[in-house]
């Protein structure tokens, strides 16, 4: 588990710890949005589905894809 903060742009995430997860449900981080104090993340099956999360938000990383 790690926060969103420590991952690099585009490294890939879930928000619930899930082994081998869905397309819709990986996250790809995205760039830090100084305005909203928070970095942009869009979903790896939908590219227009986007969220924005604080960066000591804990994400997931540890899944086969």
């Amino acid at each position: 588990m790690k926060t969103i903060k420590e991952l690099k742009s585009g490294e890939y995430f879930t928000r619930k710890p899930v082994e081998d997860p869905k397309d819709s449900q990986v996250w790809v981080r995205g760039a830090y949005v100084p305005g909203a104090k928070a970095y942009e993340c869009f979903n790896f099956a939908d590219v227009c589905r986007t969220i924005l999360i604080k960066g000591k938000t804990e994400v997931f990383t540890d899944f086969t894809f």
